[in-house]
């Protein structure tokens, strides 16, 4: 399989968990402001699980750019990831319908920890794939942001049970630290 289809199956996951996701939004039964603050939650939910959808698109766009070629090994280990960014609009809606209940809150994290295991374990094995100074190697470095991802993500979870809104922006701040695009990798695809 080209790198091109892989890129292009998992841009077509990547956009139905999206799709899926906000169509778990239900709209307010009745035409009032307060209708509408009463599913605040649940919109701040999707608003969060979009930004990190999207994060992991855009750094797995940049991921991809710098690899050469993919096998068997790289296959399986993003489905990995696409199965644990699949959960997302399950633990989204669990979360946001719940007005952000300690359990949900938890279980939203714990998806998110697995995405974030996973693209690693997917890093992992696309270097594993390609030589020890290749492009894709400089552009991951020590992956300082990602392992602080993990450890938040972590965090998290059990912060869920005593205080679910800390947990929600300990995923917020996840989310703030990957917005913009990893420079890392524009910088070694641009390059000579």
């Amino acid at each position: 399989m080209s790198k091109g289809r892989l890129e292009a199956f998992s841009d077509g996951v990547i956009a139905v968990i999206i799709t899926i996701m906000v169509l778990e939004m239900k709209p307010p039964h009745s035409p009032s402001i307060a209708a509408l603050v009463s599913i605040a939650p649940a919109f701040l939910t999707y608003v969060l699980s979009f930004v990190l959808v999207g994060i992991y698109w855009s750094n797995h766009h940049h991921l991809l750019h710098a690899v050469h070629h993919v096998n068997g090994r790289i296959l399986w280990a993003n489905l990995h990831l696409l199965f644990w960014l699949s959960l997302a609009p399950f633990v989204t809606g669990w979360m946001g319908d719940n007005h952000w209940a300690p359990v949900p809150v938890a279980a939203y994290g714990g998806v998110m920890l697995c995405a974030a295991i996973a693209y690693f374990i997917l890093t992992r094995v696309l270097l594993s794939a390609h030589e020890r100074d290749s492009g894709l190697a400089r552009a991951l470095g020590t992956d300082f942001k990602g392992k602080i991802s993990l450890v938040m993500y972590a965090a998290a979870i059990p912060l869920a049970f005593v205080h679910p809104v800390l947990s929600g922006l300990l995923y917020v701040l996840v989310a703030i630290m990957w917005l913009i695009p990893d420079r890392r990798f524009e910088n070694e695809i641009t390059s000579p």
